[in-house]
């Protein structure tokens, strides 16, 4: 396993099967990761963007706007109770972070969550009207991530991988599904 970086035009390759996400902020030395399924990619050229929902009561979203950054990253099966665990609040649980893998990579002043399948780095692009009245952040990708194992020449290895490496689907009360079997018709845009 090898953490690798993904081409920024090719980022949204890393969401676009809509996987159940965490995103994790700084401020201040402060930390948070939280669960989040409102996670989009919403441009790849001439800026690469995407968007996440946080609501107004989340802790990670205080850091969000205090920071201008957050990172989103795409957890695995194996990490479903993690995700359960940081959906909580961190109010409530104000040391749910104490037994969470966090590493930093160079230059990236943000916490993310060892083990997951992929992360991408967005800075604010400020949309108060947007933030305030829908919750929601647009962000611009500054560099993406993934694991080469399971994601490698923009690609992700699903039908190679063993079930606790695939990507995970929250619903709701604890209900997840995991990525299932993939097929290619050959044809359509970006076929390489």
């Amino acid at each position: 396993m090898a953490i690798k970086p993904v081409e920024i035009s090719k980022f949204y390759r890393l969401v676009n099967h809509g996987p159940t996400a965490m995103i994790s902020a700084k401020h201040n030395h402060i930390e948070n990761v939280m669960s989040a399924s409102w996670v989009c990619a919403l441009d790849f050229a001439p800026q690469a963007k995407m968007m996440i929902v946080v609501d107004k009561a989340a802790y990670t979203r205080t850091l969000i706007e205090q920071s201008g950054y957050f990172a989103v990253q795409v957890p695995t099966v194996a990490q479903a109770e993690l995700v359960l665990d940081m959906g909580e609040s961190r109010k409530e649980n104000p040391h749910k972070l104490d037994n969470v893998p966090l590493f930093y990579l160079e230059n990236v002043d943000i916490p993310l969550v060892e083990g997951c399948a992929a992360w991408i780095i967005c800075r604010v692009i400020d949309e108060p009207h947007n933030q305030q009245v829908h919750d929601l952040f647009i962000g611009e990708v500054i560099s993406a991530w993934a694991d080469d194992q399971m994601f490698d020449n923009g690609r992700w290895k699903f039908d190679e991988l063993p079930d606790d490496l695939k990507t995970l689907h929250y619903v709701a009360g604890g209900q997840f599904y995991q990525i299932g079997k993939g097929f290619n018709l050959s044809r359509g845009p970006n076929v390489e």
